[in-house]
């Protein structure tokens, strides 16, 4: 059974993406005031929002966060096979140059 490279590197992709979260967190304070001002306009919307709509608020905030989860991670797949490429491009150069 041939395993790709994208199941190989979900855990690694998926803690380092956490592991940069956090680093964001402490350390980006441009990051932590959009992430405030994000939840601001949720709760206030949640308030505006008549009772009936509630539900839909929360399924778009949950189908928001998921296109971003899936964004994130194919972003940082993509960096990785980009980095591979890059490395089998440069040994390919230095073989050939020698």
């Amino acid at each position: 059974m041939h395993i790709s490279l994208e199941v190989l590197l979900d855990s690694l992709i998926r803690n380092r993406i956490e592991a940069l979260y956090s680093d964001l967190l402490k350390n980006n304070s441009i990051y932590n005031q959009f992430s405030s001002d994000r939840n601001l306009y949720f709760k206030q919307l949640h308030e505006l929002l008549p009772q009936d709509m509630h539900k839909t608020l929360f399924l778009y905030d949950d189908a928001d966060l998921s296109v971003h989860t899936i964004l994130e991670r194919e972003i940082y797949l993509q960096g990785f096979k980009d980095a591979l490429q890059l490395h089998n491009e440069l040994n390919i150069l230095n073989i050939t140059s020698t």
